[in-house]
C-alpha cells in the first residue's frame, strides 16, 4: 500500500522509481550512441586490420620461424647438454678407472718394495755366504797348493833315491852284466815315467787351482828350439827316429814364458817320437804365421789320427787307446800343455790323417825381432870341466835326509877333483861354510830347522861366504818354488829325483865361476 507524505507530495517510492526510469532511458540511448560509435570504429578498425593482414601473416611467419629457431636451439642445447653429460660421466668412469688404477699400482709398489726388501735381505745373505765361500775356497786354496808342495817333496824323495841309485848301477864298476843292465833300464824307465807322472799331475791341479805362475817375457825362439833340440835328441836316437829342424829365423822373440814353452815343446816332441812309425822322421819348423803370432809346427810320420780320436785329443787321462800299447804315457801332457799354451795368450792344434801322420802346433804371441843378434849366442855349449887344477875342491852338501847324502856322495866319489862335506841342518851348513869356505854348496830347500832360502840370505849377507856359488838341490819342484829360489839368488835349481848328468853340469859350472878372480871379486865387493 502506497502511503503519502502529509504535505501533498509523493511519497519516496514513487519518486524513486521514475527517477530510475528516466536514468534507464538515459543509459539505453547512451548506449546506443555507443553502439553506433562503435560500429564506425569497428568499420575503421577491420579497414585497418585489412590493410596490416599481410604484415601479421609475415609476422605470424617470422614469429613460427623463431619459434623452430628456439626449438632447434632448444634442441642443440640439450644435446650439448647430453653430451655434456655423456662425457662428463665419461671422464668420471676414466677418471674412477685411473683411481682404481693408480691404486692398484700403489698395492703392486707396496708388494714390490716388500719384496724388493726380502730380495735385498737375500742378496745380503747371499753376499755374506759368498764371503764365506770365497773365503774357504781361499783357505782350501792355500791348503791344497801346501799339500801339492809337500806332496811333491814326498814323492820326489824315495824316487830321488831310486833313480840316483839306479844311474850309479848303471855307469859303475865293474859294469853290470847284460841282465843286470836290462834289470837296472827297466828301474829308471819306470822310475822317470813314475816322475813324469807325479810332475803333470801337480802341473794340472796347480793349473785347475789357478796357482801356476807365469813370467811373461822377450823369448829368443831359436835357443829355445836349440835346447829343446838337444834334450830330446838323445831319446829320438834311441828310437831311431830323424829329427828335421827347418831354419829359423834367428831374430824372432815371443812373449811367452820360456820354461813353459820348453815343457810343452818337449811334450810334443816327445809324443812325435813315442807313437812315429819305425825310422820315422819328424820336421820340426817355425814360422811367422801373421804380424802378431808365431807358429811352431811339429809333424811325424806316425799312424795318424782319426776324427774320433781327434775329439778326444784334449781329454786328462784319454790315451786314444794307446793304455796296451809299449810306449808309456800318463794321457795328461797334452791337457797341460794346452792349457799353458793359453795361459801364455797362445793356441794349440793339431792336424792329423790316418796312415800319413799328424802335425802339432802351438802359435806364441810375437814380440817383434832383435835388430842384431850375435849368432854364437845360437849354440850355447856347456863349459867343460875343469881337469888343471890338482887341488882338491870342497862341495858342502846341506841335507837331512841320509839317502840323499849317500846318493851324492857316490855322485861325487866320480869326479877326482871333488870331496863333499855334509850338514844335517841350516845352523850347522852355516857353520861349515864359514870355516870350511867350500868352493861350492848344494842346498836342501826344506830343512829341520830353517828355510834352505833362510840359510842363502844369511850367507849371502857375510862377506866371507857371500861369493860362494849356491846350488839348490830339492824336491819343491813346483814352477813357484823354482822361480822363487832362482830369484832368492841360487846359481842353480835343480829338483829331485837328481839328473847325475845334470848335477854334474851344474857342479862343473859352479866350480867354473868360483875359480875365476874376476868373479869371485865382484862378488866379493858387491857382499
Amino acid at each position: 500500500m502506497k502511503t503519502h507524505n502529509n504535505d501533498g507530495m509523493p511519497d519516496s517510492d514513487e519518486t524513486g522509481q521514475a527517477g530510475v526510469l528516466s536514468q534507464s532511458k538515459d543509459q539505453h540511448l547512451a548506449m546506443r550512441g555507443n553502439d553506433s560509435q562503435l560500429r564506425e570504429s569497428t568499420d575503421i578498425d577491420n579497414g585497418k586490420t585489412s590493410l596490416n593482414c599481410g604484415k601479421c601473416v609475415a609476422a605470424r611467419e617470422e614469429a613460427a620461424g623463431l619459434r623452430e629457431g628456439t626449438v632447434h636451439l632448444r634442441e642443440k642445447a640439450a644435446t650439448s647438454r647430453e653430451q655434456g653429460i655423456r662425457e662428463t660421466e665419461s671422464a668420471q668412469i676414466a677418471s674412477d678407472e685411473h683411481r682404481l688404477m693408480l691404486q692398484q699400482v700403489n698395492e703392486r709398489l707396496v708388494i714390490t718394495t716388500i719384496e724388493a726388501q726380502k730380495l735385498a735381505e737375500q742378496l745380503q745373505m747371499t753376499k755374506d755366504q759368498m764371503e764365506i765361500a770365497k773365503a774357504v775356497a781361499e783357505k782350501a786354496n792355500l791348503a791344497k797348493s801346501e799339500f801339492l808342495s809337500s806332496m811333491s817333496h814326498e814323492l820326489r824323495t824315495p824316487l830321488n833315491a831310486i833313480l840316483g841309485f839306479a844311474q850309479l848301477l848303471e855307469v859303475g864298476t865293474p859294469r853290470p852284466t847284460p841282465a843286470q843292465k836290462l834289470r837296472v833300464d827297466e828301474i829308471i824307465k819306470a822310475g822317470w815315467y813314475l816322475l813324469e807322472l807325479i810332475n803333470e799331475i801337480l802341473d794340472l791341479a796347480m793349473i785347475e787351482s789357478g796357482k801356476v805362475t807365469l813370467l811373461i817375457e822377450s823369448v829368443l825362439l831359436m835357443d829355445v828350439m836349440l835346447e829343446c833340440m838337444a834334450m830330446i835328441e838323445p831319446q829320438a836316437q834311441q828310437h831311431g827316429i830323424k829329427i828335421i829342424l827347418h831354419p829359423i829365423d834367428n831374430t824372432w822373440l815371443a812373449k811367452a814364458d820360456r820354461t813353459r814353452v820348453k815343457q810343452v815343446l818337449l811334450n810334443l816332441l816327445s809324443n812325435a817320437i813315442k807313437y812315429n812309425s819305425k825310422q820315422g822322421t819328424i820336421e820340426v819348423a817355425c814360422t811367422l804365421n801373421t804380424t802378431a803370432r808365431i807358429r811352431i809346427s811339429i809333424k811325424d810320420s806316425g799312424a795318424g789320427l782319426s776324427p774320433e780320436q781327434l775329439a778326444q785329443l784334449f781329454q786328462s787321462f784319454n790315451r786314444l787307446g794307446q793304455e796296451a800299447g809299449l810306449e808309456q804315457g800318463t794321457g795328461i801332457g797334452l791337457v797341460v800343455s794346452k792349457h799353458l799354451v793359453e795361459l801364455m795368450g797362445g793356441s794349440i792344434g793339431v792336424e792329423s790323417t790316418v796312415g800319413v801322420g799328424s802335425e802339432f802346433w802351438i802359435e806364441l804371441m810375437s814380440d817383434g825381432a832383435l835388430h842384431s843378434v850375435d849368432n854364437a849366442t845360437a849354440n850355447v855349449t856347456p863349459i867343460p870341466m875343469t881337469q888343471n887344477n890338482p887341488a882338491l875342491s870342497t862341495v858342502l852338501y846341506v841335507e837331512d835326509n841320509l839317502v840323499n847324502i849317500m846318493l851324492v856322495e857316490h855322485i861325487i866319489s866320480d869326479l877326482p877333483h871333488l870331496r863333499l862335506l855334509s850338514a844335517s841342518d841350516g845352523v850347522q851348513g852355516i857353520a861349515l861354510a864359514r870355516s870350511q869356505l867350500p868352493a861350492i854348496i848344494l842346498l836342501d830347500i826344506t830343512l829341520p830347522d830353517m828355510s834352505g832360502i833362510d840359510v842363502l840370505k844369511m850367507l849371502q849377507l857375510d862377506p866371507s861366504t857371500a861369493h860362494i856359488p849356491l846350488i839348490a838341490l830339492s824336491g819343491n819342484a813346483l814352477a813357484s818354488n823354482i822361480q822363487q829360489g832362482l830369484e832368492a839368488g841360487f846359481f842353480r835349481y835343480l829338483t829331485k829325483p837328481i839328473k847325475v848328468k845334470e848335477l854334474i853340469n851344474a857342479l862343473n859350472d859352479a866350480l867354473t865361476l868360483s875359480k875365476t878372480p874376476d868373479i869371485q871379486s865382484n862378488k866379493g865387493q858387491q857382499a
